[in-house]
C-alpha cells in the first residue's frame, strides 16, 4: 500500500502539464516553415537562375552576401519594434517585404536588378523569423519553454529538407521563373498564417499557462490592486477617478517594456541574451561550413547524391526536436551541450576521413551522406538549446530585442565563415577547413561553461 501510495503522489506531482500546442502556437510554426522554405530555397538555387541568364558565379557570391547582410541590418531594427509595435505588425510587413522580392524578378530577366531584390528577400525573411521567435515564445508555457523552442525549430528543420529540393526543381522547369511563382506561394500561405495570428488584442486565444497571457493577467492584477489601495486612502470619487487614471497611466508605461531615456544601443541590444548568444557567435561558423560547402566538398570527391547529407541532417534534426522534451527542461543546459557538441565533432571527423583515409573507398559515400545524421542531432540540440537559454535569461518584454540579438549572431557567424572558409579552403584545402571548423566547435563550450547562468 506505501509503494502504491507513493506511486500514486509521484504521478499526481508529474500529472499537471501546461499545454504546449495551442492554435497560436500552430499557426507560428507554419509560417515560419513557410518563411524559412522560401528563404533556403532562394538561398540553394538563385546562384543556377543567375547562371542560366548569363550571370557568373561570382555575381551569384555577392547576392548570397547581399542577402545576409540585409537580414543581419533587419534583426538590429527589428527587435525593438517588435517589443514595442508589436509581433504580427512585424510579420506580416516582414511578409509583405519578402513576397516584393520574390514576385520582382518575374517582371525581369535582367539579372542585374537582383541585388534589390535580394536586399527585400533578405530584409522580409529576417523580419518574419526574429518576429515569430519572440511569438512562439509568448505562446509558450515558461514550464516548457525549452521544448516548445525545439518544435518551433521543425520550421527550420523542415525547410532545410523540402526548400532547396523544391526550389531546385522549380528552377529546372520551362521558364525557370517558375521557381518565383511558386516560393510566391509559399510566402502567401505563411502571410495567411499571420492573419489569423491575432492573440496580441485577444490573450484569450493563448492557453492560460501562456507566458504572454501569464504576463499580461498579472499586470492587470497589479493595477487592480494598486487601484483599489489608492480608492481605499483616497476616500472620495474625484480622488479614486485620478488614482484609477495614474494606475492605467503606470500600467501601460509597463507594457511599452521601455524608459523614455533608453538609449538607442540599449534598445538594439539585450545583455541579458548574453550567454545564449555568445556560444552561438563561435558555433554558427561550423554550421556555416555545412551551409555553405559541405554541397561543393561532396562534389569534389564525386560522392554520389551529395545532397542526401541535407536530407539526412534535417531527419534527424526533426526527430531530435520532436523528442526534445525528454530532456530540454528536465536538465541544465550544460549537461546537454556537450553531448551536442560532441555529435558535431564526429560528424565533421567522418567528413575528413571521407577526403583522407576513405578517399576512393565504396565505403565513402556512405559515410559522407551518414555524417549527415549525426551533423543533424549537434544542430538539432545546440541551436535550440542557446536560444532557449537567451530568452529565459531575458526579461520578457525585451524578448524581442533577445531573439533579433541571438539570430543577429547566426547571420553574423554563419554569413563571414561564407568568406573565412573559402579563403582556408583555397590556401589549405577542405581536411584543414573542417578542422579550423571543429575548433570552433570545441571552443564554443569552453565559451558556454563561462557564460551561462551559474544555475545552468
Amino acid at each position: 500500500m506505501g509503494k502504491r501510495a507513493s506511486k500514486t503522489d509521484d504521478s499526481r506531482r508529474e500529472s499537471p502539464r501546461e499545454q504546449l500546442w495551442s492554435t497560436t502556437f500552430v499557426l507560428v510554426v507554419v509560417s515560419t516553415l513557410c518563411c524559412f522554405m522560401v528563404g533556403q530555397g532562394l538561398n540553394s538555387s538563385t546562384s543556377v537562375y543567375v547562371a542560366l541568364y548569363g550571370g557568373t558565379a561570382a555575381y551569384a557570391g555577392v547576392l548570397g552576401a547581399v542577402f545576409s547582410a540585409a537580414a543581419a541590418v533587419v534583426r538590429l531594427l527589428s527587435g525593438p519594434l517588435i517589443d514595442g509595435r508589436g509581433r504580427r505588425i512585424v510579420m506580416l510587413v516582414g511578409f509583405a517585404v519578402l513576397i516584393v522580392g520574390t514576385v520582382g524578378p518575374l517582371f525581369t530577366r535582367d539579372v542585374a536588378p537582383f541585388v534589390v531584390f535580394r536586399i527585400l528577400q533578405g530584409a522580409g525573411f529576417s523580419a518574419v523569423t526574429t518576429a515569430s521567435a519572440t511569438a512562439a515564445a509568448d505562446a509558450l508555457p515558461a514550464s516548457r519553454m525549452g521544448e516548445g523552442i525545439g518544435y518551433y525549430g521543425l520550421g527550420q528543420a523542415l525547410s532545410m529538407s523540402v526548400g532547396p529540393a523544391l526550389a531546385l526543381a522549380l528552377v529546372s522547369t520551362d521558364p525557370p521563373e517558375n521557381l518565383f511563382i511558386g516560393v510566391t506561394a509559399i510566402a502567401v500561405i505563411g502571410l495567411a498564417m499571420i492573419f489569423l495570428c491575432r492573440y496580441e488584442k485577444h490573450p484569450e486565444m493563448l492557453p492560460e499557462g501562456a507566458v504572454y497571457r501569464r504576463r499580461l493577467e498579472e499586470r492587470e492584477s497589479e493595477a487592480a490592486r494598486t487601484e483599489t489601495a489608492e480608492v481605499a486612502e483616497a476616500g472620495g470619487r474625484a480622488e479614486a477617478a485620478e488614482a484609477a487614471e495614474a494606475t492605467t497611466s503606470a500600467a501601460q508605461s509597463r507594457m511599452e517594456g521601455q524608459p523614455k531615456r533608453e538609449g538607442i544601443a540599449s534598445r538594439i541590444f539585450e545583455k541579458h541574451a548574453l550567454p545564449g548568444t555568445l556560444p552561438m557567435i563561435v558555433l554558427s561558423p561550423a554550421f556555416g561550413f555545412v551551409i555553405f560547402f559541405v554541397g561543393l566538398y561532396g562534389a569534389s570527391l564525386s560522392v554520389g547524391s551529395a545532397g542526401l547529407f541535407y536530407t539526412l541532417s534535417a531527419v534527424s534534426m526533426i526527430l531530435v526536436r520532436l523528442k526534445s522534451g525528454a530532456f530540454m527542461d528536465r536538465f541544465a543546459p550544460i549537461k546537454i551541450l556537450p553531448f551536442a557538441l560532441a555529435c558535431g565533432l564526429v560528424a565533421f571527423a567522418m567528413l575528413v576521413a571521407c577526403g583522407t583515409v576513405l578517399d576512393g573507398t565504396p565505403v565513402r559515400d556512405a559515410v559522407f551522406n551518414l555524417s549527415g545524421i549525426v551533423y543533424g542531432f549537434c544542430s538539432g540540440i545546440a541551436l535550440p538549446l542557446n536560444q532557449s537559454v537567451a530568452v529565459k535569461n531575458t526579461p520578457p518584454e525585451r524578448w524581442g530585442a533577445a531573439n533579433a540579438l541571438f539570430q543577429l549572431a547566426n547571420d553574423v557567424g554563419i554569413g563571414g565563415a561564407c568568406v573565412i572558409w573559402g579563403i582556408v579552403n583555397d590556401c589549405f584545402g577542405f581536411p584543414v577547413t573542417i578542422c579550423c571548423a571543429m575548433c570552433c566547435i570545441v571552443a564554443s563550450y569552453f565559451v558556454a561553461r563561462a557564460v551561462y547562468p551559474k544555475e545552468s
